[in-house]
This record gives C-alpha cells, structure tokens and sequence, in this order.
C-alpha cells in the first residue's frame, strides 16, 4: 500500500509536544484544587480504573505513586461492579479513571460506585463534556484536541503526564517540576529520531511475533508497545517485565523470537541491563528503545533529567517505530481491520 500523505498516526504523534505544553499550562487551576483536597485528605492508597491504551497509562502511573509517594495503587476490574454488582469499598481512596472519549459504560459507573462510597475521584480525559468528566469529583483534561487515529497516541502520553504536576508538588520534588518545564522541548528533540525510527523497523518488516520487556515505569510502555504492534501492523505480540521473562517464556527464544526493550537510566538501570545482556548471550535478537542502552543497538532517547518523566520520550519514539513499522510492512496504520477509535464496554 502507498498513502499519500503521512498516516494520521504519525501526525498526531508530531502534535505531542504541543499537547503536554497546553496540559501543563491549561491544568494549573484544577491541579491547585486537587492539591488542596488531597492535603486536607490524604489517601490512603489510590486505585486506577480504565480499559486498552488508558489501562496501559495506568500502570505508569501505579509506578509513579509507589516510587515517588509509597503509596499503594490498585487496578479495578469494572466488570466487578457493572456484571457482578459489587459495591467495593472505597472510602479515604483516590480513584484515578483514565479515558480519552469517557465514554465507555463501565468505566463511567465503577467511577459513580466509587464517589458514592466516599473515594476522591479524578478523571483524566480528553473530551471535558463526557459522562465520566461529569461522574468524576475532579478532571484533569488531557487537551489533545481531536483525535482521530484509531490507535491513540496524543492520548495516551498526556495520560502519563496530566497528574504529574499534582504528583511533582505531593512530593516535593524540585527535579520532577524542573522536568515537567522541559519536557515538551525534550519531546521536540524526540520527533528527531523519526528517520532512526525507520530505519529501526526495518529489520522487524517480516517478524510475526515479537516479545516487549521492560522493568518499573516503563512497564506500562511496553504493555502499550504490544497493543501498537498488534493494532497497527498485525504481530501478534506480547509485553514481558524482564525479570520474569527467565521464568518460562524465555523458551520462546529458541524458536527465534525477536525482542524489544525499554532501556531505563533509572533504578531499574542495572537489573534492565543485565537482563538484557543475558538474553543476548543467549543468543536472542534484542534492539532496545529509552535513554539507557549499554552496547545494544536501537533508540537513544533524550532524557528528562527525571524516572518519571523518562517514559514519555520512550513512548513517542515507539509510535514513531510502530507507524513506520507498518508501513514497512505495506501497511495504513490508520485502517486496522475489526477495530474502531471508541469501543463503549459494560
């Protein structure tokens, strides 16, 4: 297949930039309103409700409130409330529901069941005037504008960053605000890597499978990969942390399997690497994505100068990777078969 023009998918992942410097400058009133409720009441522990590319923000985000706030984060299964009919209890928790149409049924009703029974709920949304910004106590907008491409990208990474003002200032952290500030400048110099991307895809134009491992914060990332490459260029692919991929599927890699990974610079570093290492002894076909890479080949991410911010960059490199990859493949990234942009689940 030729286009001719760039795929939508490549053109909102351009717009990113653009998008975090708006959220972080459009979000500063809600984010002090936030801030105050969650001082006057601090949680206990937090939970995250949400489904697809958003579920996959969430796992950053678990990451981001455990590392930065010991504070424990849970995942809601929605089905819990919506099929089964249970009311969890909730009370003295913070509910993170991430979406970016708020529209599906049953992320909008675990939100209602939880504010009902005492949670502080803040919804991260792109579309302001959906039901679940209307569920939600508190809304930190995502700002992305419209989004058209059936696989998200804008949305996605401003899931990452819309509670991160909140999260730099529970913190105290004067790196991670100093972080915020540069990142959408960090994320221009990304949008430059977009012929390595290429040329990176390249070699995976014929894989059919591939296995995505990460440690920590980037976790999220790979989940997020996975679901990219299935969408967008049919591989049946699957997201491993890389330290429990030695406990089984490792096995894979005898039947030629190619790897990717998310290389840290953060505490994960060391472990990352010398997992990675291993696997290439072993024989395993491995390029590597993120600001940390040792001796492996791939894409040498900016750094953001903070853990929690690092993923962002790693995350638009992959859509860079990903839409190339299916064109590589001959490939619209736009058109995946049996898919639509919004998918409204009870």
């Amino acid at each position: 297949m030729t286009l001719t023009h760039d795929p939508l998918m490549l053109q909102e992942a351009r717009e990113i930039p653009a998008v975090i410097e708006r959220q972080l400058r459009e979000n500063r009133a809600v984010t002090l309103d936030l801030l105050a409720a969650l001082r006057a009441s601090p949680p206990t522990y937090a939970a995250t409700v949400a489904r697809g590319s958003s579920d996959h923000a969430c796992t950053v985000i678990k990451y981001a409130l455990e590392t930065q706030l010991g504070l424990p984060v849970a995942s809601l299964g929605p089905s819990v409330h919506t099929l089964y009919g249970t009311e969890l209890r909730l009370r003295g928790a913070l509910v993170l529901a991430v979406s970016q149409s708020g529209a599906s049924p049953d992320v909008v009703e675990t939100v209602r069941m939880a504010r009902a029974s005492g949670a502080l709920t803040v919804a991260l949304v792109n579309v302001q005037e959906s039901e679940l910004a209307r569920a939600a106590e508190f809304v930190l907008p995502l700002h992305c504008g419209p989004e058209k491409a059936v696989a998200a990208t804008k949305s996605y990474l401003a899931s990452l960053t819309a509670f991160l003002p909140v999260l730099a200032e529970l913190s105290g952290s004067e790196d991670l605000r100093a972080a915020l500030t540069g990142l959408p400048e960090t994320l221009r110099r990304t949008l430059g890597l977009e012929e390595a991307a290429s040329e990176l895809a390249e070699r995976y134009r014929f894989a059919e499978n591939l296995l995505v491992l990460a440690r920590g914060l980037h976790s999220g990332v790979a989940q997020e990969a996975a679901l990219k490459l299935k969408e967008t260029s049919g591989i049946h692919a699957e997201s491993y942390s890389a330290a429990e991929f030695a406990h089984g599927p490792k096995r894979l890699l005898a039947e030629g399997v190619p790897l990717l990974g998310f290389a840290p610079v953060d505490a994960a570093r060391e472990a990352t690497e010398t997992a990675f290492a291993e696997l290439v002894a072993a024989g395993a076909d491995l390029r590597t994505i993120g600001p940390g890479q040792g001796h492996l080949g791939g894409l040498r991410t900016p750094s953001t100068g903070h853990a929690v911010t690092d993923v962002v960059p790693s995350a638009l490199a992959f859509y860079l990777f990903a839409a190339h990859l299916a064109l590589h493949r001959g490939l619209n990234p736009d058109e995946p078969p049996l898919l639509t942009k919004v998918t409204r689940t009870r």
